[in-house]
């Protein structure tokens, strides 16, 4: 089965080494800005922002001015824009029509390279989503996360293909570990998932006990992972400048 990269701005995710993203966590413009200037400064290949920290994001108006003045802060770095819910580990809680409503302002704004949409609403909803990015030319990263538990691997796999079933361009899974047993899980799954999907795949087991799966994408099929320049945006992610030694140290020439 042909598995073809995403192209997001100047990078391919899901050919060669995974893609190093760092977020973006600013409670105002002023905080938002800083963080991305240092972000620039260690040169990730993406940037993510999480519109969820942002205390005015549901204020169209304010969250397109900030949009604007953050892309045009990043230079040629792609930007991935992500409101993540209260229920998979964000920071505001909204009901489904405010949800979609800033998913939508963000595509209208069309000051993003891609968007970050929740697997789990209504479908209707989410396949909008999808087809109004696709035509603004923003790329989507569908996402599941359990900050609570490692599904069996079975369940992760289905999840990851539900999301290209539905329309994703790219699906995400985070899990939580309990014991190393269910970082294994993760690992094996993400393994299956990249050797079954045509699309690529974002996996991680997060806190201190899943770290390896932030470096191991190359060798099993994760074509991102996520890392730190000040303050993290999920358990267990490693500051930019180790992680890229490590990436570098695992990277396979054949």
């Amino acid at each position: 089965m042909s598995k073809s990269g995403v192209k997001l701005g100047r990078i391919v995710l899901g050919e060669g080494v995974p893609k190093i993203a760092v977020p973006i966590t600013g409670r105002n413009e002023k905080d938002i800005l800083t963080q991305a200037k240092a972000a620039v400064s260690a040169r990730p290949n993406l940037i993510e922002w999480r519109i969820d920290f942002f205390d005015e994001v549901t204020n169209k108006e304010k969250l397109h001015d900030v949009a604007k003045l953050l892309k045009d802060d990043l230079n040629d770095i792609p930007l991935l824009t992500t409101f993540r819910t209260h229920s998979e580990g964000g920071q505001m809680e909204l009901n489904d029509e405010a949800y979609f409503e800033i998913c939508q302002n963000v595509i209208d704004f069309k000051q993003t390279d891609a968007i970050d949409v929740e697997l789990f609403y209504d479908e209707s909803s989410i396949k909008k989503i999808v087809d109004d990015a696709r035509l603004s030319g923003i790329v989507t990263i569908m996402s599941n996360h359990e900050f609570t538990k490692t599904p069996d691997k079975d369940v992760i796999i289905n999840r990851l293909s539900t999301m290209g079933d539905i329309g994703a361009d790219i699906a995400k899974m985070a899990v939580m570990p309990q014991s190393s047993t269910d970082v294994l899980t993760l690992l094996e799954a993400t393994h299956e998932a990249n050797k079954k999907l045509t699309l690529p795949i974002i996996t991680m087991s997060m806190g201190d006990l899943g770290k390896i799966s932030r470096i191991s994408g190359e060798l099993l099929g994760s074509c991102v992972t996520f890392a730190t320049v000040g303050e993290a945006s999920a358990p267990g992610q490693i500051p930019i400048s180790r992680l890229k030694n490590d990436l570098a140290d695992l990277h396979l020439n054949e």
